[in-house]
């Protein structure tokens, strides 16, 4: 395949990253946009826990604790071919050329709240959670760690938000060609 600048490979379709504070339809949104497009969706959280990419458990978050290097190194191949939907509630560890796209979720947080007691959140997870959201601490994670100009904020309060952001996605992938 042709090289860009950078040294890299050029892909022949995007990628994708969704992320955002948990509950705020990720894994909906990304399940949705991989049949649009028909993209590959990784779901790091599921991903950990197949193929062991973490450092055990932490017992006062409710979560494994995750190997950023191992997550990178199992993905590396994958990324480089394009056409994948990564979906993870953080994303400052990713390489910043792997993603073409970054979307933020973002929610209400009486919506927010309401989800994550559903999910059984409760004490310093949840307050954690939705502090996060109520800073933007993903929002500001992601202008951090890519390009702000492939970094979008999308709203996902309502089932028609969701699909009103996998409408938008696709159009952008559509439309996307890869930079020289």
């Amino acid at each position: 395949m042709a090289q860009n600048g950078t040294g890299s490979k050029k892909r022949g379709k995007p990628n994708i990253l969704i992320t955002g504070t948990p509950g705020t339809g990720k894994t909906t949104t990304a399940s949705a946009l991989s049949e649009a497009t028909q993209f590959r969706h990784i779901n790091i959280g599921d991903l950990v826990k197949e193929k062991n990419l973490h450092d055990g458990w932490d017992d006062q978050f409710d979560c494994y604790l995750i190997n950023e290097d191992l997550v990178c190194d199992e993905l590396e191949d994958l990324m480089e071919e394009g056409g994948n939907i990564v979906d993870y509630h953080g994303g400052d560890f990713f390489p910043e050329r792997w993603f073409d796209r970054v979307v933020v979720l973002q929610t209400e947080n009486s919506v927010l709240y309401d989800r994550l007691t559903k999910r059984g959140y409760i004490g310093q997870k949840l307050t954690n959670n939705i502090e996060c959201e109520i800073f933007q601490v993903l929002l500001e994670e992601a202008k951090e760690s890519y390009p702000e100009e492939i970094v979008v904020a999308l709203r996902s309060n309502t089932i028609d938000d969701i699909n009103r952001n996998v409408v938008t996605l696709t159009d952008w992938v559509r439309s996307w060609s890869c930079p020289s």
